[in-house]
């Protein structure tokens, strides 16, 4: 039996937002008088994921929705992994997404101070104490799911010898894991984030912001509570796996508001499903051996789900954004399958790319009747959706590059291209009737020999004098000019990397990176028609025929553009789910 979970259907309009009903009931009832505050908080230690997109769009989409605010925060409570590479990073892909946090841009360090003085108050109204028990031997007092934790011997510590010993760790005379901050709650606590959960601990490391100030730092599930509380947060939008430790959340909130920290009411947290997407792995572990064992080119690999590749490849703000909305957000985890983030980019794309002509696979095509050293210049759409974007020049001259596809010998029923006797349009230009082929000594095709029609250019009385089923594009060889263009596809072959598959042997343990997909990436040399030339790095285009591709950000050159694809034109993977 196979353990692959199952996807759930496509979505083809906007879903659920079970977030809306909580936020126009706060609304109705004027908890907040009328405000809506929500944030994102990331922790600057890595590059942010396709899940981190969902989490964006929500967080700064409702604030735009109702009229309210979102904050961008940075939980830098982690001074060994956290980096202003990352800081900067995430600036910028939370930018490119389309959201603006206006003057809202925070660091939880900017708030050690404050943090320091609520654990200082939950000591004096004994909420909390200094553990020396080793992290072994917390685990073991700890408990189980199914049996109660034990009292720490240190638990007893007076309201004077925690404040002692707090204030010693804060002056750095203690080693790392020598103490820790307890909150005192209970350890019989069937929810095991209630049995004293550590709040502070030593970490004598240099800080990215905060330099060596500190050296004992906030655990995660303390300081984030606060932050909100500090920034007036109404809605603390965060994903399933933090709903365990909300009653911490709202126990911290309640004892500070008691003392006098923060005004009622408090910030409410709220759960939601995290993205689970096919083909996709979104483990930051799993992401980072991607990229140290180089199965992908670094953190910006267009195949790696991270933002930074995602606009590497081509992928739009907008099509993340279309994305976010047509999931929606829901309490249960189910699976989106990976087409639905490609039809959304296709989407976006289809409405903003202007229309180019690239030859991937190129075969020579001379008409043999066309004069020598002659050419001129045929007219094409920039956007077929568009008239107002005008129409471009392409020249056309006796030979041209055509797809290989296009051309056979001996044709297969239902075939109308170019084959002996044939005829087919060249988009924009004439009808042309196939003549033969010219071999080499190997028997390969080398030419398609051709005689167009003069009468049948596009755009003339004639054009539709002749008529024809096959439609080809085409760049002339005089003209056009080869470029690097790299095919990108999906990074795993399987929809669920890593899970078992029927057939697979009992002892098998499969990796995901056993589910790679070796042909995620093709470098090719291409024929592109001239305008594409100067194209700008990150200017996104529809190669006729073939799908969706940008000019790369990183290795274009002026005047020599590398094309990724971004998508292809309709779904290529269908087949493999059917």
């Amino acid at each position: 039996m196979s353990d692959t979970p199952k996807s759930g259907a496509a979505a083809a309009a906007p879903a659920s937002n079970f977030i809306r009903n909580i936020i126009d009931e706060d609304l109705r009832s004027g908890k907040w008088g009328g405000r809506v505050e929500t944030r994102f908080p990331p922790e600057p230690n890595g590059y942010l994921h396709y899940g981190h997109a969902k989490s964006i769009c929500l967080n700064f989409g409702l604030a735009q929705s109702y009229a309210g605010v979102c904050h961008l925060r940075f939980d830098d409570t982690n001074p060994e992994k956290e980096e202003q590479e990352y800081v900067d990073s995430i600036v910028e892909a939370v930018s490119w997404l389309g959201f603006d946090w206006d003057k809202h841009l925070y660091f939880a360090s900017d708030y050690f101070d404050r943090m320091y003085a609520c654990a200082e108050y939950l000591i004096t109204a004994g909420k909390a104490y200094v553990e020396s028990l080793s992290a072994e031997e917390m685990r073991a007092y700890r408990g189980t799911l199914t049996e109660p934790g034990r009292e720490s011997p240190y638990r007893g510590r007076s309201v004077e010898e925690n404040l002692d010993l707090f204030r010693r760790m804060r002056a750095g005379e203690f080693a790392d894991g020598e103490h820790v901050l307890r909150a005192k709650i209970d350890m019989a606590s069937p929810n095991i984030n209630l049995r004293d959960p550590a709040i502070y601990r030593i970490r004598k490391a240099h800080h990215h912001r905060a330099g060596d100030k500190w050296c004992i730092y906030p655990m995660y599930t303390f300081a984030h509570p606060i932050e909100d509380a500090i920034e007036g947060i109404t809605h603390s939008i965060c994903t399933l796996e933090f709903e365990d430790q909300r009653p911490f959340y709202d126990w911290l909130l309640d004892a500070l508001a008691t003392g006098g920290f923060f005004p009622r009411p408090l910030p409410q947290q709220i759960e939601f499903a995290r993205l689970n997407l096919t083909y996709v792995v979104l483990s930051k572990r799993k992401l980072i051996q991607l990229v140290e064992e180089g199965h992908v080119a670094g953190w910006d690999d267009p195949r790696l789900p991270t933002l930074v590749g995602a606009r590497r490849r081509g992928f739009t703000a907008g099509g993340f954004r279309l994305f976010a909305e047509r999931i929606g957000v829901t309490k249960s985890d189910t699976w989106i399958d990976f087409s639905v983030l490609e039809e959304c980019m296709r989407e976006d794309l289809n409405e903003a790319a202007e229309r180019r002509v690239a030859v991937l696979d190129p075969l020579k095509l001379v008409m043999t009747n066309y004069p020598e050293g002659q050419s001129e210049l045929c007219e094409a759409p920039n956007h077929p959706l568009k008239p107002e974007l005008g129409k471009r020049e392409m020249p056309f001259s006796r030979e041209l590059w055509i797809e290989r596809e296009d051309f056979m010998e001996t044709p297969v029923k239902g075939f109308h291209r170019l084959y002996p006797g044939n005829m087919a349009r060249l988009r924009y230009g004439y009808v042309v009737k196939c003549t033969g082929c010219e071999k080499d000594a190997d028997g390969n095709v080398t030419a398609v020999l051709c005689e167009y029609l003069p009468d049948t250019r596009s755009g003339t009385p004639g054009a539709d004098s002749v008529k024809v089923k096959g439609n080809l594009h085409w760049v002339s060889a005089a003209h056009g000019y080869e470029a690097e263009v790299r095919l990108y596809d999906r990074l795993f072959a399987h929809p669920y990397p890593g899970n078992r598959r029927e057939g697979d042997p009992e002892d098998f343990e499969r990796s995901f990176i056993d589910d790679l997909n070796y042909d995620s990436k093709r470098t090719i040399r291409a024929v592109l028609e001239p305008a594409l030339r100067n194209a700008a790095p990150e200017e996104r285009f529809q190669f006729e025929r073939h799908g969706y591709f940008v000019a790369d950000r990183v290795d274009s050159q002026a005047g020599a553009p590398v094309f990724n694809r971004t998508v292809t034109l309709k779904d290529s993977w269908a087949k493999a789910r059917s």
